[in-house]
């Protein structure tokens, strides 16, 4: 009787995905994998699918499948707690079968179900990618991309130029949510950086987990627009528990330990980029190589235009709110006037070139190359980087510095 009554009161488990599930989670764990299924993901949908088919015997031997694999997974101990308690009579709420002590967590734990879950069945086409990575260095050879709506982060390998998606992770962001702007806000900033630094566990609090990777936030634009505060890392979880809810960490970007690990070793310290963004957009192939060749060639019609050592032309690839070095455009012009009128002739290379765009409300796009420069009494060769900024239709400089 107190499975019959399970069912038709649907539990709270099939009450709390039917609120927002678009398909029946059943349908999601019959489809082949399009993408990584690695992590607890596939075991949670057909246990949610087994409760919605009534099915709670074959629910709870899932369950326990799961809990074997990840000890210190709460999500799937609240889930056995409900499945041991609705043998005895009907659940009318999520999360009953935890106790007392567990009702302030429940809350946390529903959401982290539903993260895990929508993720799982809307994954993007694998013939797409994310419009962020326009193109990689051929020494860059992974790339992440974080959509903090869905909690997920994305790895992409580096496949001559194209990338390729090799896994995809549950993550942990801000507990206010995303756009930092300031110091102890407990928001994760969107834009694009890069990993800068390595920290062990031995160096680390337990709350870290097996390590951490900090980012080079503020970077230039955030500086531009007044962001400030420090301290955005990678890292993973406490030994304590397997994962932690979608919004629970100070800024930070986190992920189960396990998960960070199986990254992390892939990481190349000053070069691996990690785009943040509140909700990926996706490019086809098709549409992603026609917008990479179009900023390609803007910045080879910036190069040609140095060259020529036209400077009217030259600076007309410049934002009217470009700043660099101190420096405003009109400086920056009249600098590089005065350093032409000592030149014959001048030879600009640009190798290397990596191009991420902002996935936030601010349209720019990160450059980065080996700029080899040439002239009649001068030759160096150094790292350069471009942030390039959308105004009136037209992509112009806005930052330009070392790299």
């Amino acid at each position: 009787m107190a499975l019959r009554c399970f069912r038709l009161r649907r539990s709270a488990f099939a009450a709390l995905l039917a609120s927002v599930l678009a398909v029946p989670l059943s349908a999601a764990a019959a489809n082949p994998a399009r993408y990584s299924d690695s992590g607890p993901e596939p075991q949670l949908a057909r246990i949610f699918a087994s409760i919605e088919d009534n099915k709670l015997e074959a629910a709870y031997d899932e369950t326990e499948s799961l809990l074997n694999a990840y000890p210190n997974f709460r999500l799937a101990n609240l889930i056995k707690g409900d499945l041991l308690l609705a043998r005895t009579r009907p659940l009318t709420a999520f999360g009953e079968g935890g106790g007392v002590a567990a009702k302030d967590k429940v809350a946390d734990l529903r959401d982290e179900a539903l993260a895990r879950l929508r993720a799982y069945k809307t994954k993007p086409p694998t013939n797409y990618v994310p419009r962020y990575l326009m193109q990689l260095q051929p020494d860059e050879k992974y790339a992440i991309v974080v959509d903090t709506q869905k909690a997920r982060l994305y790895l992409y390998q580096n496949d001559n130029g194209t990338p390729r998606f090799v896994a995809d992770y549950y993550v942990t962001h801000g507990k206010l949510g995303t756009d930092k702007l300031k110091e102890g806000d407990q928001r994760t900033p969107i834009g694009v950086y890069h990993v800068t630094a390595s920290l062990p566990r031995q160096k680390l609090a337990d709350i870290y987990g097996s390590g951490a990777f900090p980012l080079n936030y503020p970077n230039e634009w955030d500086k531009r627009m007044g962001r400030n505060g420090h301290g955005i890392w990678l890292h993973g979880t406490p030994s304590n528990t397997f994962s932690r809810p979608p919004k629970a960490s100070d800024g930070c970007v986190v992920l189960a330990n396990e998960d960070l690990d199986a990254i992390s070793k892939d990481f190349q310290i000053g070069l691996t980029p990690v785009i943040i963004s509140n909700s990926i957009e996706w490019l086809s192939l098709d549409d992603w190589q026609a917008e990479r060749k179009s900023l390609l060639g803007m910045i080879d019609s910036w190069r040609r235009d140095w060259e020529s050592m036209d400077v009217n032309a030259y600076g007309s690839h410049y934002s009217a709110k470009f700043q660099s070095d101190g420096q405003n455009l009109a400086q920056w012009i009249e600098h590089k006037r005065k350093v032409n009128a000592g030149k014959t002739w001048i030879k600009v290379a640009t190798d290397n070139i990596s191009m991420f765009r902002n996935p936030g409300k601010d349209e720019y796009v990160v450059v980065t190359f080996e700029q080899d420069y040439k002239s009649n009494n001068l030759s160096n060769v150094m790292k350069k980087r471009q942030y390039w900024l959308k105004e009136d239709g037209h992509w112009k400089i806005v930052y330009e510095g070392a790299g």
